[in-house]
């Protein structure tokens, strides 16, 4: 691809970035910079590591913040397949967006619409894969008290504004966003565009600053409801809404983006852990040729699945242990067999009480699916 040419991002498929701040450049996203970052109550690790690089608008959601203002968070998860680390990142950043303030509100939206459209998935069947997904979600840390939950298909404000967004939205606007695709996901993105502006609408307390973290393939819905939220200003009153973006980090084999279209390289949460360990014991590493030549000039963990993907933005919260690993690496003094049984002993770890908290959580899940939301 030469340099002239723009960047792809495909929702609904692989998009590699090699390059964000081109990313950026060419997007018109904002680097998240520490004097931005300070202003958070407090700082996740996703953040304090990078993985989440940039934003929209996100000086709205920490000024609601330091003012006592209500302001929403948004998700929505499309209901394919069982819980990997993919959609785990974007779900702690949900839950960790919606704990700043008493004032955050949370949007979960179940996307069996997107799912029928993209996966050709029944909605009985989606119903089944999202009650799976929420109790992941509560094992994480999601307080369901806070949070409103939906399915798509079932939500006649989205799906009114969807159709309302339908005026204003020609084949060759979508085409030029998305590129050439089955008029059905054109139709899901206007339905997600409603998703994304749901917590806006009157009976939800009407306009307030809404924030939506996304990975950065993500950014062409941001845009096209960003659009349509400036288009129907007057006659809504929307607030065109902020987004976080974070990297697409890779799979287990060192390819570019974690995916449910290869399961091998995916670690999903409720694994078992002979299987979770397995993978996690082949996963591509930054080590040298032989152990000599590591031991003499050290392993590369920058271009290591196991440090770079698994430890540092998934696993491993403490800082300086990070740290001392990474050096640990550089140097030479652990070997690349060592060190995944050391990261095995993390990640098992983690992987085991999660499991144990989700076992826990079939009853929540359903209830918050059936009620929507609980009082």
């Amino acid at each position: 691809m030469s340099s002239e040419e723009a960047l792809v991002l495909d929702p609904w498929g692989t998009s590699h970035v090699k390059d964000y701040d081109r990313l950026m450049k060419q997007f018109g996203i904002e680097p998240l910079t520490q004097e931005l970052a300070k202003r958070l109550p407090y700082q996740h690790r996703l953040i304090r590591r990078r993985v989440i690089f940039g934003h929209r608008d996100l000086g709205n959601i920490i000024q609601a913040i330091e003012n006592g203002n209500e302001y929403a968070v948004m998700t929505g998860i499309k209901p394919s397949g069982e819980f990997h680390l993919g959609t785990k990142l974007t779900s702690e950043e949900f839950i960790y967006f919606l704990s700043l303030s008493p004032r955050a509100r949370g949007f979960f939206a179940i996307a069996d619409l997107e799912a029928y459209a993209d996966n050709k998935i029944p909605l009985e069947e989606s119903y089944r894969i999202a009650l799976s997904n929420l109790m992941d979600m509560l094992a994480l840390g999601l307080d369901p008290k806070r949070v409103y939950v939906y399915r798509q298909s079932e939500e006649i404000p989205v799906l009114h504004l969807a159709f309302i967004f339908s005026r204003s939205v020609t084949y060759n606007t979508l085409e030029a966003i998305y590129g050439p695709r089955p008029f059905g996901l054109y139709l899901s993105a206007l339905v997600q565009a409603g998703d994304i502006l749901n917590p806006q609408l009157p009976h939800h307390g009407g306009p307030k600053p809404t924030l939506v973290p996304v990975g950065a393939d993500q950014d062409p819905h941001i845009r096209l409801t960003r659009d349509l939220a400036t288009k129907y200003s007057e006659e809504f009153g929307f607030v065109p809404p902020a987004a976080t973006y974070h990297r697409l980090l890779r799979d287990l084999t060192g390819q570019e983006k974690m995916s449910k279209r290869n399961p091998m390289g995916i670690l999903y949460l409720n694994e078992p852990l002979e299987s979770a360990k397995a993978k996690v014991m082949n996963a591509f590493t930054g080590g040298r040729a032989t152990a000599e030549e590591q031991r003499r000039l050290g392993g590369e963990p920058e271009k290591c699945v196991v440090f770079a993907e698994l430890l540092s933005a998934h696993f491993l919260e403490d800082d300086k242990l990070l740290e001392e690993w990474y050096w640990d690496c550089k140097t030479g003094r652990i070997l690349c067999g060592e060190c995944k049984a050391r990261a095995w002993e993390v990640i098992g770890s983690w992987l085991k009480a999660h499991q144990e908290k989700r076992s826990r959580m079939r009853d929540l899940a359903d209830r918050l699916l059936k009620e929507k939301t609980l009082k």
